[in-house]
């Protein structure tokens, strides 16, 4: 499976919703001025969403997130990584997108952010499953309805 392989494989049994890439779009974007963004957002379906964290400024690093809009659960994991700290470089990106991928084709009843988190195990580093308060970009272009309480996402420039 190729580096990002398994968002083909979400969009093929149908979980990725091409028409609405183009608020997706507006997604992808710089967050730390010219060395760390957010990209490849992907709607998972049922409220649930997913995108790329990545760095580069002396080292590198990938995180991946999956949201769940409606109570706000976050999971976020390491999949790449090389000059970050002291730890060896890897890249365990397509072993990892492969258990996300077959989560999300699951029932989603059992696909919950804590069990993927725990297969995530062995594969990815820094796992973490978190409730925020406030909305991601990502869950604000496509599941505005479920923003609840939670503070609304306001696209910033840098």
């Amino acid at each position: 499976m190729t580096r990002f392989g398994a968002y083909l494989l979400l969009a093929a049994v149908g979980f990725v919703s091409p028409a609405q890439a183009l608020s997706l779009a507006d997604c992808t974007r710089v967050t730390h001025v010219s060395h760390g963004g957010q990209a490849d957002h992907v709607d998972l379906g049922e409220g649930r969403v997913m995108w790329r964290n990545w760095w580069s400024q002396e080292g590198s690093s990938t995180d991946m997130v999956i949201a769940d809009c409606a109570p706000g659960q976050v999971l976020t994991f390491r999949t790449a990584e090389e000059n970050m700290n002291t730890r060896p470089a890897f890249d365990r990106t397509d072993d990892a997108m492969g258990i996300v991928a077959r989560h999300e084709t699951g029932s989603r009843v059992f696909a919950t952010l804590g069990r993927i988190a725990s297969d995530l195990q062995r594969i990815a580093r820094d796992i973490t499953v978190t409730t925020v308060l406030q909305e991601n970009c990502a869950c604000a272009a496509l599941y505005p309805q479920m923003r609840d309480e939670k503070e609304q996402f306001r696209l910033e420039s840098l």
